[in-house]
């Protein structure tokens, strides 16, 4: 007959709460240095980096993480605030790329990339490493 108590001693699975930003303004690799920031910290130390980081992106990070920590609240009430949860994953890959020309000498035409990013941060209330942190350090 299987045992049917709870046990006690057994870890509970963390919560993890997301947010995505799309299409965001900001090049990938200029994004990354904002989030390469906040990776592994605790929520609310994050959002102070961020609210003075000089980077244009921070402000537009600042906003993810608020709401990935909202997120965090709407699906579990007992986490009070942002103190209790840590920054598990952050990534930036890269959204859509406009293609621009800017008229040049004698004619010609040189191509303009605007570039946009696809931000997203988890935040749990475990320090946890995430599946594709696991990944990469398993291929060291």
């Amino acid at each position: 007959m299987p045992n049917t108590t709870p046990d006690l001693d057994s870890t509970q699975a963390p919560l993890i709460a997301r947010a995505v930003l799309r299409d965001i303004r900001h090049t990938p690799q200029k994004a990354r240095r904002i989030v390469d920031l906040i990776r592994g910290q605790r929520a609310d130390e994050a959002l102070s980096i961020l609210k003075f980081a000089p980077q244009a992106a921070g402000s537009d990070v600042y906003t993810l993480l608020n709401s990935a920590v909202a997120n965090a609240k709407a699906k579990n009430p007992a986490i009070r605030d942002a103190s209790e949860l840590w920054v598990v994953e952050a990534l930036v890959d890269e959204g859509r790329t406009m293609k621009r020309f800017r008229p040049r000498a004698q004619g010609r035409g040189f191509r303009i990339l605007k570039r946009s990013s696809h931000i997203s941060v988890a935040v749990s209330d475990m320090k946890i490493a995430s599946k594709t942190m696991n990944k990469k350090g398993a291929s060291k």
